[in-house]
């Protein structure tokens, strides 16, 4: 559902990190499948999705494609560790207060780096196949603004429509 900028430069990012040894995966509101899709190889060897609208567990065939599916809010289910986590168009879905609790959740479950993709432009976006979990709650972030609100920021690569960051744990 999501625009396809960034997700090549996270994709290389995962990939690197499971060069010499595969890394677990936890895919922060999967949506159609896009990272599971992206990151299939030898670098991945485990992969969890957070799904908050079962529906789309069924409707995009989430268990072909993941090891594990969790059905339920990101902020309020427990988060299994994973070497590495990635909310993927997902905190512009809530409230800036919400996203920044998820960022520091996801970071603690994470044992060697996050990942976020986030639009940096007006990005309105209603309800979509019925969820109202669509729904763009904060939709004027920008790159600015992404670096002063979400702690540990490393590197980092923006589109035009865009963004994504990358936290490593050390």
């Amino acid at each position: 559902m999501s625009s396809t900028e960034g997700k090549s430069w996270i994709r290389d990012r995962v990939t690197a990190l499971g060069a010499d040894s595969p890394v677990t995966v936890l895919d922060i509101g999967p949506g159609v499948g896009t990272y599971a899709k992206l990151l299939a190889g030898p670098a991945v060897s485990h992969i969890t999705g957070v799904e908050i609208w079962q529906p789309y567990v069924d409707t995009y065939r989430l268990h072909d494609y993941y090891d594990e599916i969790v059905i339920g809010d990101a902020r309020k289910v427990d988060l299994p560790a994973a070497d590495v986590v990635i909310i993927g168009d997902v905190a512009e879905h809530m409230t800036e207060a919400d996203a920044l609790a998820l960022w520091e959740k996801c970071s603690a479950a994470a044992r060697r780096a996050v990942y976020l993709s986030i639009p940096i432009v007006h990005y309105p976006q209603h309800e979509i196949e019925g969820n109202p979990h669509e729904i763009h709650v904060d939709e004027d972030w920008n790159h600015e603004r992404v670096l002063s609100t979400f702690a540990g920021l490393g590197d980092w690569e923006t589109g035009s429509e865009v963004g994504v960051y990358e936290r490593i744990i050390h």
